[in-house]
Protein backbone atom coordinates (compact mmCIF):
# COMPACT_ATOMS: atom_id res chain seq x y z
CA UNK A 1 0.00 0.00 0.00
CA UNK A 2 1.30 3.46 -0.86
CA UNK A 3 2.10 5.79 2.01
CA UNK A 4 1.01 9.42 2.25
CA UNK A 5 1.95 11.54 -0.79
CA UNK A 6 4.98 13.18 0.79
CA UNK A 7 6.90 14.15 -2.36
CA UNK A 8 5.84 17.52 -3.74
CA UNK A 9 6.47 18.06 -7.46
CA UNK A 10 7.18 21.49 -8.98
CA UNK A 11 7.59 21.93 -12.74
CA UNK A 12 8.50 24.53 -15.36
CA UNK A 13 8.03 23.40 -18.96
CA UNK A 14 8.32 24.90 -22.42
CA UNK A 15 5.13 25.73 -24.31
CA UNK A 16 2.99 25.23 -21.20
CA UNK A 17 1.66 27.45 -18.44
CA UNK A 18 3.83 25.63 -15.89
CA UNK A 19 6.22 28.03 -14.16
CA UNK A 20 7.51 26.58 -10.88
CA UNK A 21 3.96 25.21 -10.70
CA UNK A 22 3.07 22.56 -8.15
CA UNK A 23 1.73 19.37 -9.72
CA UNK A 24 0.15 16.35 -8.04
CA UNK A 25 2.32 14.95 -5.27
CA UNK A 26 3.82 11.48 -5.56
CA UNK A 27 4.81 8.88 -2.99
CA UNK A 28 7.27 6.06 -2.47
CA UNK A 29 5.78 2.62 -2.97
CA UNK A 30 6.66 -0.81 -1.62
CA UNK A 31 5.19 -2.46 -4.72
CA UNK A 32 7.20 -0.98 -7.59
CA UNK A 33 7.40 -3.42 -10.52
CA UNK A 34 8.12 -1.30 -13.62
CA UNK A 35 11.49 -1.08 -15.33
CA UNK A 36 12.08 2.67 -15.64
CA UNK A 37 15.33 4.67 -15.46
CA UNK A 38 16.22 5.35 -11.85
CA UNK A 39 17.53 8.39 -10.03
CA UNK A 40 19.25 6.88 -7.00
CA UNK A 41 19.48 9.00 -3.84
CA UNK A 42 21.67 8.31 -0.81
CA UNK A 43 21.63 10.64 2.20
CA UNK A 44 24.43 8.74 3.92
CA UNK A 45 27.09 10.19 1.60
CA UNK A 46 27.28 14.00 1.66
CA UNK A 47 29.47 16.55 -0.07
CA UNK A 48 29.67 20.38 0.07
CA UNK A 49 27.48 22.71 2.10
CA UNK A 50 25.57 25.34 0.13
CA UNK A 51 26.01 29.08 0.73
CA UNK A 52 23.09 29.92 -1.54
CA UNK A 53 21.88 31.34 -4.83
CA UNK A 54 21.42 34.94 -5.92
CA UNK A 55 22.13 37.75 -8.32
CA UNK A 56 23.95 41.07 -8.61
CA UNK A 57 23.08 44.60 -7.58
CA UNK A 58 24.52 47.00 -10.15
CA UNK A 59 24.00 50.67 -10.84
CA UNK A 60 22.22 49.64 -14.05
CA UNK A 61 19.83 47.38 -12.14
CA UNK A 62 19.22 50.08 -9.53
CA UNK A 63 18.64 52.77 -12.16
CA UNK A 64 16.13 50.52 -13.91
CA UNK A 65 14.44 49.58 -10.63
CA UNK A 66 13.74 53.18 -9.65
CA UNK A 67 12.22 53.98 -13.04
CA UNK A 68 9.43 51.48 -12.35
CA UNK A 69 6.16 52.18 -10.47
CA UNK A 70 6.22 51.48 -6.73
CA UNK A 71 4.04 48.38 -6.97
CA UNK A 72 6.31 46.95 -9.64
CA UNK A 73 9.35 47.64 -7.46
CA UNK A 74 7.69 45.63 -4.69
CA UNK A 75 6.96 42.82 -7.13
CA UNK A 76 10.63 42.64 -8.13
CA UNK A 77 11.82 42.61 -4.52
CA UNK A 78 9.38 39.88 -3.54
CA UNK A 79 10.19 37.80 -6.62
CA UNK A 80 13.84 37.63 -5.66
CA UNK A 81 14.10 38.11 -1.91
CA UNK A 82 10.85 36.96 -0.29
CA UNK A 83 11.54 33.46 1.03
CA UNK A 84 7.81 32.54 1.13
CA UNK A 85 6.59 33.64 -2.29
CA UNK A 86 9.86 34.28 -4.18
CA UNK A 87 13.33 32.85 -4.68
CA UNK A 88 14.64 33.81 -1.25
CA UNK A 89 18.03 34.84 -2.62
CA UNK A 90 20.75 34.24 -0.03
CA UNK A 91 24.05 35.34 -1.61
CA UNK A 92 24.46 38.39 -3.86
CA UNK A 93 27.13 40.49 -5.53
CA UNK A 94 27.81 44.16 -6.14
CA UNK A 95 30.63 46.26 -7.60
CA UNK A 96 33.41 48.41 -6.10
CA UNK A 97 33.75 51.54 -8.28
CA UNK A 98 32.00 51.35 -11.64
CA UNK A 99 31.50 48.35 -13.90
CA UNK A 100 30.16 48.04 -17.44
CA UNK A 101 26.65 47.95 -15.97
CA UNK A 102 27.09 51.41 -14.48
CA UNK A 103 25.90 54.62 -16.08
CA UNK A 104 29.52 55.68 -16.62
CA UNK A 105 33.00 55.33 -15.18
CA UNK A 106 33.42 56.43 -11.56
CA UNK A 107 35.69 55.80 -8.58
CA UNK A 108 35.31 56.64 -4.90
CA UNK A 109 38.26 58.98 -5.10
CA UNK A 110 39.30 60.51 -8.41
CA UNK A 111 41.87 62.89 -6.96
CA UNK A 112 45.23 62.05 -8.48
CA UNK A 113 47.63 60.68 -5.85
CA UNK A 114 45.07 60.44 -3.04
CA UNK A 115 46.90 57.50 -1.44
CA UNK A 116 45.54 58.34 2.01
CA UNK A 117 41.99 58.21 0.63
CA UNK A 118 41.18 61.61 2.08
CA UNK A 119 38.60 62.23 -0.65
CA UNK A 120 37.07 58.73 -0.56
CA UNK A 121 33.27 58.88 -0.85
CA UNK A 122 30.53 56.38 -1.73
CA UNK A 123 28.07 59.20 -2.41
CA UNK A 124 27.55 57.97 -5.98
CA UNK A 125 26.30 54.62 -4.64
CA UNK A 126 23.82 56.39 -2.36
CA UNK A 127 21.85 57.63 -5.37
CA UNK A 128 20.30 54.27 -6.28
CA UNK A 129 22.59 51.30 -5.64
CA UNK A 130 22.62 51.44 -1.84
CA UNK A 131 18.86 52.14 -1.60
CA UNK A 132 18.16 49.06 -3.76
CA UNK A 133 20.38 46.86 -1.58
CA UNK A 134 18.66 48.17 1.55
CA UNK A 135 15.21 47.57 0.04
CA UNK A 136 16.21 43.98 -0.71
CA UNK A 137 17.49 43.56 2.84
CA UNK A 138 14.15 44.73 4.20
CA UNK A 139 12.27 42.30 1.97
CA UNK A 140 14.39 39.30 2.95
CA UNK A 141 13.34 37.69 6.22
CA UNK A 142 16.36 35.39 6.28
CA UNK A 143 18.94 37.90 4.98
CA UNK A 144 21.61 37.38 2.34
CA UNK A 145 25.39 37.47 2.11
CA UNK A 146 26.83 40.23 -0.06
CA UNK A 147 30.23 40.19 -1.76
CA UNK A 148 31.80 42.95 -3.82
CA UNK A 149 34.10 42.96 -6.84
CA UNK A 150 36.21 45.72 -8.39
CA UNK A 151 36.27 46.05 -12.18
CA UNK A 152 39.04 48.65 -12.05
CA UNK A 153 41.01 50.79 -9.63
CA UNK A 154 40.74 54.57 -10.12
CA UNK A 155 42.32 55.71 -13.38
CA UNK A 156 45.18 57.46 -11.58
CA UNK A 157 46.32 54.17 -10.05
CA UNK A 158 46.68 52.44 -13.42
CA UNK A 159 49.38 52.09 -16.05
CA UNK A 160 47.08 53.18 -18.89
CA UNK A 161 45.64 56.14 -16.98
CA UNK A 162 42.01 55.11 -17.48
CA UNK A 163 39.50 52.68 -16.01
CA UNK A 164 38.58 51.07 -19.32
CA UNK A 165 40.60 48.89 -21.70
CA UNK A 166 42.69 46.92 -19.25
CA UNK A 167 45.91 48.37 -17.98
CA UNK A 168 47.50 47.28 -14.72
CA UNK A 169 47.71 48.51 -11.17
CA UNK A 170 50.88 50.57 -10.76
CA UNK A 171 53.19 48.89 -8.21
CA UNK A 172 53.49 52.09 -6.16
CA UNK A 173 49.72 52.06 -5.54
CA UNK A 174 49.33 48.46 -4.36
CA UNK A 175 49.19 49.47 -0.70
CA UNK A 176 46.69 52.28 -1.36
CA UNK A 177 44.54 49.97 -3.46
CA UNK A 178 44.50 47.33 -0.71
CA UNK A 179 43.41 49.98 1.78
CA UNK A 180 40.71 51.01 -0.69
CA UNK A 181 38.93 47.64 -0.25
CA UNK A 182 39.04 48.01 3.53
CA UNK A 183 37.70 51.56 3.34
CA UNK A 184 34.89 50.44 1.04
CA UNK A 185 33.85 47.72 3.49
CA UNK A 186 33.97 50.18 6.39
CA UNK A 187 31.87 52.76 4.54
CA UNK A 188 29.25 50.16 3.62
CA UNK A 189 29.17 48.98 7.23
CA UNK A 190 28.31 52.56 8.21
CA UNK A 191 25.32 52.19 5.90
CA UNK A 192 24.39 49.01 7.82
CA UNK A 193 25.29 46.89 4.81
CA UNK A 194 27.73 44.17 5.89
CA UNK A 195 30.13 42.91 3.24
CA UNK A 196 30.57 39.13 3.49
CA UNK A 197 33.35 38.84 0.91
CA UNK A 198 35.42 40.50 -1.80
CA UNK A 199 36.93 39.23 -5.00
CA UNK A 200 40.37 40.55 -5.87
CA UNK A 201 39.50 41.55 -9.43
CA UNK A 202 36.69 40.89 -11.86
CA UNK A 203 38.02 39.02 -14.91
CA UNK A 204 41.73 39.74 -14.38
CA UNK A 205 42.75 38.13 -17.69
CA UNK A 206 40.48 40.18 -19.97
CA UNK A 207 41.22 43.55 -21.57
CA UNK A 208 37.69 44.87 -22.00
CA UNK A 209 36.38 48.03 -23.65
CA UNK A 210 34.78 48.71 -20.26
CA UNK A 211 36.20 48.92 -16.73
CA UNK A 212 38.96 46.29 -16.45
CA UNK A 213 42.38 45.65 -14.96
CA UNK A 214 44.90 42.91 -15.72
CA UNK A 215 46.74 40.71 -13.22
CA UNK A 216 48.94 37.74 -13.96
CA UNK A 217 48.52 34.80 -11.58
CA UNK A 218 51.74 35.81 -9.83
CA UNK A 219 50.66 39.44 -9.53
CA UNK A 220 47.35 38.45 -7.97
CA UNK A 221 49.15 36.08 -5.58
CA UNK A 222 51.64 38.73 -4.52
CA UNK A 223 48.96 41.41 -4.11
CA UNK A 224 46.93 39.15 -1.82
CA UNK A 225 49.96 37.97 0.14
CA UNK A 226 51.79 41.25 0.60
CA UNK A 227 49.02 43.85 0.57
CA UNK A 228 45.36 42.87 0.58
CA UNK A 229 45.52 40.07 3.13
CA UNK A 230 47.65 41.98 5.66
CA UNK A 231 45.56 45.17 5.25
CA UNK A 232 42.34 43.27 5.89
CA UNK A 233 43.81 41.85 9.08
CA UNK A 234 45.19 45.19 10.20
CA UNK A 235 41.71 46.68 9.83
CA UNK A 236 40.07 43.84 11.77
CA UNK A 237 38.38 42.58 8.62
CA UNK A 238 39.83 39.08 8.59
CA UNK A 239 36.26 37.70 8.73
CA UNK A 240 35.61 39.07 5.23
CA UNK A 241 36.18 36.31 2.66
CA UNK A 242 38.82 36.91 -0.03
CA UNK A 243 38.05 35.24 -3.37
CA UNK A 244 40.61 34.91 -6.18
CA UNK A 245 40.31 34.60 -9.96
CA UNK A 246 36.65 35.64 -10.53
CA UNK A 247 36.94 34.72 -14.20
CA UNK A 248 36.16 31.76 -16.44
CA UNK A 249 36.33 28.05 -15.62
CA UNK A 250 38.89 27.38 -18.38
CA UNK A 251 41.91 28.79 -16.51
CA UNK A 252 40.63 28.59 -12.94
CA UNK A 253 42.76 25.62 -11.91
CA UNK A 254 46.08 27.12 -12.99
CA UNK A 255 45.26 30.57 -11.65
CA UNK A 256 44.08 29.41 -8.24
CA UNK A 257 46.89 26.87 -7.88
CA UNK A 258 49.46 29.64 -8.25
CA UNK A 259 47.93 31.37 -5.23
CA UNK A 260 47.26 28.26 -3.16
CA UNK A 261 50.77 26.86 -3.66
CA UNK A 262 52.08 29.85 -1.72
CA UNK A 263 51.19 29.23 1.95
CA UNK A 264 51.48 32.91 2.88
CA UNK A 265 49.08 33.95 0.13
CA UNK A 266 46.79 30.95 0.55
CA UNK A 267 46.14 31.57 4.23
CA UNK A 268 44.20 34.73 3.36
CA UNK A 269 42.02 33.15 0.65
CA UNK A 270 38.59 31.60 1.22
CA UNK A 271 38.15 30.26 -2.30
CA UNK A 272 37.95 30.69 -6.06
CA UNK A 273 35.27 32.56 -7.99
CA UNK A 274 34.47 31.66 -11.56
CA UNK A 275 32.30 32.62 -14.56
CA UNK A 276 30.83 30.63 -17.46
CA UNK A 277 31.98 32.56 -20.56
CA UNK A 278 33.84 29.54 -21.95
CA UNK A 279 33.00 26.03 -23.14
CA UNK A 280 32.05 23.98 -20.09
CA UNK A 281 35.34 23.05 -18.37
CA UNK A 282 33.45 21.70 -15.34
CA UNK A 283 36.21 19.19 -14.61
CA UNK A 284 38.44 22.08 -13.54
CA UNK A 285 36.22 22.50 -10.48
CA UNK A 286 36.76 18.88 -9.55
CA UNK A 287 40.52 19.15 -10.08
CA UNK A 288 40.74 22.23 -7.91
CA UNK A 289 38.63 20.67 -5.16
CA UNK A 290 40.61 17.43 -5.21
CA UNK A 291 43.93 19.24 -4.78
CA UNK A 292 42.71 21.95 -2.39
CA UNK A 293 39.64 20.50 -0.61
CA UNK A 294 39.66 23.19 2.09
CA UNK A 295 39.11 25.95 -0.47
CA UNK A 296 35.63 26.86 -1.69
CA UNK A 297 34.30 27.19 -5.23
CA UNK A 298 31.75 29.94 -5.97
CA UNK A 299 30.09 30.78 -9.28
CA UNK A 300 30.25 34.57 -9.22
CA UNK A 301 28.80 35.64 -12.59
CA UNK A 302 26.91 34.41 -15.61
CA UNK A 303 24.43 35.94 -18.04
CA UNK A 304 23.25 35.53 -21.62
CA UNK A 305 25.17 38.07 -23.66
CA UNK A 306 24.10 40.15 -26.65
CA UNK A 307 20.74 41.67 -25.76
CA UNK A 308 17.63 40.68 -23.81
CA UNK A 309 16.91 37.38 -25.65
CA UNK A 310 13.26 37.89 -24.74
CA UNK A 311 11.26 34.67 -24.78
CA UNK A 312 14.29 32.41 -25.18
CA UNK A 313 13.81 29.01 -23.54
CA UNK A 314 17.46 28.18 -24.14
CA UNK A 315 18.43 30.84 -21.60
CA UNK A 316 16.77 28.93 -18.77
CA UNK A 317 18.24 25.63 -19.88
CA UNK A 318 21.70 27.18 -20.05
CA UNK A 319 21.31 28.35 -16.46
CA UNK A 320 20.14 24.98 -15.18
CA UNK A 321 22.78 23.00 -17.08
CA UNK A 322 25.48 25.19 -15.59
CA UNK A 323 24.06 25.12 -12.07
CA UNK A 324 23.68 21.34 -11.99
CA UNK A 325 27.15 20.69 -13.35
CA UNK A 326 28.76 23.28 -11.08
CA UNK A 327 26.99 21.92 -8.00
CA UNK A 328 27.94 18.36 -8.85
CA UNK A 329 31.60 19.46 -8.96
CA UNK A 330 31.66 20.99 -5.44
CA UNK A 331 30.43 24.53 -6.13
CA UNK A 332 28.96 26.05 -2.93
CA UNK A 333 26.89 28.84 -4.48
CA UNK A 334 25.69 30.24 -7.78
CA UNK A 335 25.31 33.98 -8.38
CA UNK A 336 23.60 35.36 -11.46
CA UNK A 337 24.61 38.71 -12.95
CA UNK A 338 22.15 41.69 -13.01
CA UNK A 339 18.91 40.96 -11.17
CA UNK A 340 17.04 43.24 -13.58
CA UNK A 341 17.80 45.20 -16.74
CA UNK A 342 15.74 47.49 -18.94
CA UNK A 343 14.10 46.79 -22.28
CA UNK A 344 17.43 47.20 -24.12
CA UNK A 345 19.39 44.84 -21.87
CA UNK A 346 21.03 47.82 -20.21
CA UNK A 347 21.78 50.53 -19.37
CA UNK A 348 25.43 49.84 -20.10
CA UNK A 349 27.92 52.63 -20.67
CA UNK A 350 29.80 50.79 -23.44
CA UNK A 351 26.86 49.10 -25.19
CA UNK A 352 27.54 45.63 -23.73
CA UNK A 353 23.85 44.76 -23.52
CA UNK A 354 22.85 41.46 -21.91
CA UNK A 355 19.86 39.56 -20.64
CA UNK A 356 18.59 39.24 -17.07
CA UNK A 357 15.99 36.94 -15.48
CA UNK A 358 13.63 39.92 -15.21
CA UNK A 359 13.50 42.54 -17.95
CA UNK A 360 11.76 45.73 -16.82
CA UNK A 361 10.28 47.84 -19.59
CA UNK A 362 10.82 51.37 -18.32
CA UNK A 363 8.58 52.79 -21.06
CA UNK A 364 5.48 50.70 -20.33
CA UNK A 365 6.07 49.85 -16.67
CA UNK A 366 5.78 46.12 -17.41
CA UNK A 367 7.92 43.21 -16.23
CA UNK A 368 8.96 40.34 -18.48
CA UNK A 369 10.00 37.19 -16.63
CA UNK A 370 12.53 35.23 -18.66
CA UNK A 371 12.87 31.44 -18.60
CA UNK A 372 16.09 31.95 -16.63
CA UNK A 373 14.07 33.41 -13.74
CA UNK A 374 12.01 30.25 -13.36
CA UNK A 375 14.91 27.88 -13.91
CA UNK A 376 17.12 29.43 -11.23
CA UNK A 377 14.08 29.41 -8.95
CA UNK A 378 13.99 25.62 -9.05
CA UNK A 379 17.28 25.68 -7.15
CA UNK A 380 17.08 28.83 -5.03
CA UNK A 381 13.62 28.13 -3.60
CA UNK A 382 14.22 24.53 -2.60
CA UNK A 383 17.97 24.20 -1.88
CA UNK A 384 18.47 26.45 1.10
CA UNK A 385 21.67 27.75 2.75
CA UNK A 386 23.28 25.02 4.83
CA UNK A 387 21.98 22.23 2.58
CA UNK A 388 24.38 19.35 1.90
CA UNK A 389 24.72 17.72 -1.48
CA UNK A 390 23.90 14.01 -1.41
CA UNK A 391 24.44 11.17 -3.86
CA UNK A 392 22.14 11.58 -6.87
CA UNK A 393 22.95 9.19 -9.67
CA UNK A 394 21.14 8.25 -12.87
CA UNK A 395 21.98 6.15 -15.91
CA UNK A 396 19.51 8.12 -18.04
CA UNK A 397 21.71 10.37 -20.17
CA UNK A 398 18.75 12.52 -21.15
CA UNK A 399 18.24 13.72 -17.58
CA UNK A 400 20.63 15.96 -15.63
CA UNK A 401 20.20 15.76 -11.87
CA UNK A 402 21.43 16.96 -8.50
CA UNK A 403 20.08 16.60 -4.96
CA UNK A 404 20.56 18.23 -1.56
CA UNK A 405 19.39 17.61 1.99
CA UNK A 406 18.29 20.83 3.65
CA UNK A 407 18.98 21.78 7.26
CA UNK A 408 15.35 20.90 8.09
CA UNK A 409 15.95 17.33 6.89
CA UNK A 410 13.97 17.57 3.65
CA UNK A 411 15.51 16.62 0.30
CA UNK A 412 15.33 18.64 -2.93
CA UNK A 413 15.96 16.75 -6.17
CA UNK A 414 16.29 18.80 -9.36
CA UNK A 415 15.76 17.05 -12.71
CA UNK A 416 16.52 18.82 -16.01
CA UNK A 417 15.25 17.55 -19.35
CA UNK A 418 16.58 19.47 -22.38
CA UNK A 419 15.21 16.97 -24.91
CA UNK A 420 12.03 16.81 -26.99
CA UNK A 421 11.06 13.61 -25.16
CA UNK A 422 8.56 12.96 -22.38
CA UNK A 423 10.57 10.85 -19.93
CA UNK A 424 9.22 8.57 -17.20
CA UNK A 425 11.60 7.65 -14.38
CA UNK A 426 11.65 6.70 -10.71
CA UNK A 427 13.20 8.22 -7.62
CA UNK A 428 14.95 5.52 -5.58
CA UNK A 429 15.60 6.26 -1.92
CA UNK A 430 16.87 3.35 0.15
CA UNK A 431 15.24 0.88 -2.20
CA UNK A 432 11.83 2.58 -2.13
CA UNK A 433 10.56 3.85 -5.47
CA UNK A 434 8.41 6.77 -6.56
CA UNK A 435 7.34 7.04 -10.20
CA UNK A 436 7.69 10.46 -11.79
CA UNK A 437 7.67 12.19 -15.14
CA UNK A 438 9.63 14.90 -16.93
CA UNK A 439 7.96 16.81 -19.75
CA UNK A 440 9.96 17.83 -22.85
CA UNK A 441 12.21 20.85 -22.20
CA UNK A 442 11.34 21.00 -18.53
CA UNK A 443 12.91 21.39 -15.13
CA UNK A 444 11.43 19.63 -12.12
CA UNK A 445 12.08 19.89 -8.41
CA UNK A 446 10.92 17.11 -6.11
CA UNK A 447 10.70 18.07 -2.45
CA UNK A 448 10.80 15.02 -0.18
CA UNK A 449 9.58 15.71 3.33
CA UNK A 450 11.67 14.98 6.40
CA UNK A 451 8.95 12.58 7.61
CA UNK A 452 9.20 10.53 4.44
CA UNK A 453 12.97 10.20 4.87
CA UNK A 454 12.64 9.21 8.54
CA UNK A 455 10.12 6.56 7.54
CA UNK A 456 12.70 5.02 5.27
Amino acid sequence: MNKKQNIRHFCTAKETQLKISELKSIAFSDNYKNNLPEIILDVQKTFQIIEGFGGAFTEAAASTFYKMPAQIQNEILNAYFNVKIGHGYSICRTHINSCDFSLGNYAYTEIDGDVNLEHFSIERDRRALIPLIKAAMLTSETGFKLFASPWSPPAWMKTNGKMNEGGKLKPEYRDAWAKYYARYIQEYEKENIPIWGITVQNEPAAVQSWDSCIYSAEEERDFVRDYLGPVMHQNKLSNVKIIVWDHNRDLMYERAKTVYDDPEASKYVWGTGFHWYCNGNYDNLQKLHDEFPDKKLLFTEGCVEGGTHSGSWNAGERYAHSIINDLNKWCVGWVDWNIILDETGGPNHVGNFCSAPIIANTKTGELHYQSSFFYIGHFARFIRPGAKRIVCNTVCEELETTAFQNPDGSIAVVVLNCTEENIDFVLNLNGKHAEANSLPHSINTFHISKEEIINK
